[in-house]
């Protein structure tokens, strides 16, 4: 499982778009979503060859994002894993 928060210029530039079609891409499960405080979650689980290629397109993300770091959360996810992967608002 992949569970991340994603920091940087990555809200209001269509980052949840583009990872909900490329963990879809991949055949992932999961969600991803905004936070308060301007950075995005990542929750997906499948493939280690699929989970890491998300991971590394997570650092490019989409044209207008800037991406500052990513960081591995230890703790549970707030949701389930949706199928397929899905936007939470």
């Amino acid at each position: 499982m992949l569970h991340v928060m994603v920091r940087g210029r990555v809200q209001g530039v269509g980052f949840r778009w583009f990872v909900r079609e490329r963990a879809r891409e991949l055949r992932l499960k999961g969600w991803v979503r905004n936070t308060h405080d301007g950075s995005v979650e990542v929750v997906a689980v499948g493939e280690l060859d699929a989970l890491q290629q998300l991971r590394s397109a997570l650092g490019a993300g989409p044209t207008g994002a800037h991406v500052d770091r990513i960081e591995d959360r230890t703790d549970g996810p707030a949701a389930a894993a949706m199928d397929p992967f899905g936007i939470l608002k």
